[in-house]
């Protein structure tokens, strides 16, 4: 029996990035970046106005306001005119003249300094001056945020909204990233029927490719949902084969187990080295990996249970698609929790049990209740699972958790 960790690290091994494309930068977000994005121009662009009021040479304008706090240092500065935000025509402004800026407005030659509308009388022929402004005050200058040659995304940034911003800022309309890996989602099994169908005697709904391809775009794959694939041996090689030159990772849900699972197994071998092996894990113990067609696609089986489906797949393919995003860190966030109640777990397998992680209020303290997954507590009820929000991590070596120990707890995404 293999341990979690080798299966990992063989499934990792098989992590291969898309070839980086260029997309438009509003369809970037989330994705990494894969280029230097270097700067041709600053940004702004211009000396430009920080606010509203009156364009000013500082000269004209120091220490008025600060002798006489009756008033009597003040003065009049004609104004010459009026520059709203997205004026083209160039100004300049005389000596102990002002001029009235919107802010964003380019700022007239020799002004270098705006003066707040609150430090004035708000006129319009003439400015009454209130209080002085130093050099600079109330400008955004040229170059002040990004200088000609700055990177202003660099590769391996993760592009947020602020990413976006500035890229559209710096005049991008596209961006080269990584993009998601397309992930394929098949189901097989003579049992299932679709949800638009109503189910006959001996059949059920095939939950495992929606369950799948939904856990498929939380971990930010591309998701190409097959749905139920015929496991006639011809039918069924076609359509694996097909989805092997278009996708960068594939997952069968129902391939383990039983006689009919042998025949799908048998047919993926013609495609390439596919291996279903017993993993020291629990649920989903039973499950396969290989690798298919020219490309050496990575190819998942998982068994047909739900619970033990989207386990496998939080387990091993979640942090497959994170690499081939070109995260850093491909697993989830792990805390340690004190447990509420006691918790039983198979001994010799690691245990990936759905929980509800919670937090005292007073204390800060994780706590974790188990919600199933225990021997003798069936491990097909996808219910707990909807309530769950992490999965509890039991070690293999252990057998019985008592209540008030301290175990790991990985998150499991966020609702709401």
């Amino acid at each position: 029996m293999r341990s979690v960790e080798e299966q990992q690290a063989r499934v990792q091994a098989a992590a291969v990035a898309p070839r980086p494309v260029r997309v438009a930068i509003a369809e970037a977000q989330g994705l990494m970046c894969a280029e230097e994005v270097v700067t041709e121009r600053p940004l702004p662009g211009f000396d430009q106005a920080a606010i509203d009021g009156y364009a000013v040479r500082s000269v004209d304008v120091l220490g008025v306001g600060s002798d006489d706090e009756s008033g009597n240092g003040q003065l009049s500065l004609p104004v010459m005119g009026s520059i709203h935000a997205g004026s083209r025509t160039p100004s300049r402004l005389q000596p102990r003249q002002a001029a009235r800026v919107q802010t964003g407005a380019p700022m007239p030659t020799l002004a270098d300094a705006v003066l707040p509308l609150r430090w004035t009388d708000g006129g319009h022929a003439k400015v009454r001056v209130l209080r002085g402004v130093r050099s600079g005050a109330y400008v955004r200058r040229t170059g002040d945020d990004v200088q000609p040659g700055d990177v202003a995304v660099r590769a391996g940034t993760i592009i947020g909204a602020a990413q976006v911003g500035l890229l559209a800022a710096v005049g991008r309309e596209r961006v080269l990233v990584h993009p998601r890996p397309r992930l394929t989602v098949l189901s097989v099994g003579g049992e299932l029927v679709d949800i638009s169908r109503t189910p006959g005697n001996g059949q059920v709904y095939d939950v495992n490719s929606y369950a799948l391809a939904a856990a498929g775009r939380d971990a930010g794959a591309e998701v190409n949902r097959v749905g139920i694939v015929d496991s006639d041996p011809t039918k069924l090689r076609d359509v694996v084969e097909g989805q092997l030159s278009r996708s960068e990772i594939v997952v069968i849900a129902g391939a383990v187990g039983g006689a009919a699972a042998e025949g799908v197994r048998a047919v993926l071998s013609e495609l390439g080295e596919m291996e279903v092996s017993r993993i020291a894990m629990h649920p989903g113990s039973v499950q396969g990996f290989g690798q298919l067609g020219s490309e050496g696609v990575p190819v998942f089986l998982l068994p047909a249970n739900p619970v033990s489906a989207l386990v496998v797949f939080e387990v091993m393919v979640r942090p497959l698609i994170r690499l081939s995003l070109g995260k850093r860190q491909p697993m989830r966030r792990v805390v340690q929790a004190r447990t509420l109640a006691p918790i039983s777990s198979v001994p010799g397998r690691k245990g990936f049990l759905r929980g509800q992680l919670m937090r005292d209020q007073d204390t800060g303290e994780y706590l974790v209740q188990a919600l199933g997954g225990a021997p003798g507590v069936s491990s097909h009820l996808l219910a707990t699972l909807a309530e769950a929000n992490c999965l509890v991590l039991i070690p293999s070596e252990a057998e019985q958790i008592r209540t008030g120990e301290v175990v790991d707890v990985a998150f499991l995404a966020q609702r709401g």
